[in-house]
């Protein structure tokens, strides 16, 4: 199995170096490794210096969506792994991943479980964030449980249900693995194959309150495409869930077109 490596960043470099010393140690190694540098300014550029086997592509700034699916589209392998430039792989992680697909060979996507970092310490993950592995689909309803760092995904995945949607800063995992699940199986190896470093000020998640703003969208677009009852019906109870807490939250902060808007949502799908 061939796999290529994409890997986006942005003003990164430290943590680029780690991560891809991480690629180049695994025991099952990539064909190919791509970085997509999505506009920085640091000393990203100096990357391929130090691993002259990449390839290195640099793009203005254009978000964390459109620097994934650049690589997408450079990728010369069927099979892709999504690394975040601030996360490392244990070293068995795509020889595990690999040796399952050969295993199951109508399951076009997997992911991990992982491991939370912070100031060098291993963190105990919040109970919504174990994994069960059983539906992907539920267990990604309500928030998204799949790091893109454990991903590995066939493209032909890609050519059925669409790339990252480059329209969203935030939550654009969420949305497509939803998008996915919503028709694939996908499987989930229930091994801690991937670091996930938090706390670092620059991490998406910080900048943006209300997430499931962004969530919301992404259901109320799969509520009008989807045709599967029981997927539907699903949909409407975590929809009329996140439309309490941000009309909850509007109230308390006294915003007054949002409690109009969520009021209405809240009417129209319980009506």
């Amino acid at each position: 199995m061939d796999i290529t490596v994409v890997i986006p960043t942005y003003n990164r470099y430290a943590f680029l170096r780690r991560a891809l010393e991480s690629v180049f140690s695994q025991s099952y190694l990539a064909k190919e490794v791509i970085v997509i540098d999505d506009g920085s300014s640091d000393e990203t550029s100096k990357i391929q210096n130090d691993f002259p086997t990449i390839k290195y592509i640099y793009q203005e700034n254009s978000g964390v969506s459109a620097a994934r699916n650049r690589g997408i589209n450079e990728a010369g392998n069927e099979w892709i792994a999504f690394l975040d430039s601030d996360d490392t792989w244990h070293k068995e992680k795509l020889r595990e991943q690999a040796n399952f697909h050969k295993q199951n060979p109508d399951i076009l996507m997997s992911y991990t479980d992982e491991v939370w970092i912070r100031n060098g310490k291993e963190i105990k993950l919040p109970k919504k964030y174990c994994k069960i592995g059983c539906d992907a689909f539920l267990e990604n309803l309500s928030y998204c449980n799949i790091a893109p760092s454990s991903v590995l995904i066939h493209k032909k995945i890609f050519e059925q249900i669409g790339f990252f949607d480059e329209d969203l800063e935030v939550c654009e995992d969420y949305d497509l693995w939803l998008r996915i699940a919503s028709k694939h199986k996908i499987g989930y190896i229930p091994h801690k194959l991937i670091n996930k470093y938090a706390g670092h000020t620059d991490q998406l998640s910080f900048k943006h309150w209300g997430m499931d703003r962004w969530r919301v969208g992404t259901l109320e677009k799969l509520l009008s495409g989807l045709e599967n009852r029981e997927r539907k019906e699903q949909i409407k109870e975590e929809l009329i869930k996140k439309y309490t807490l941000l009309y909850k939250g509007a109230r308390k902060y006294d915003k007054i077109q949002e409690i109009q808007l969520y009021e209405n949502k809240l009417e129209q799908l319980k009506g």
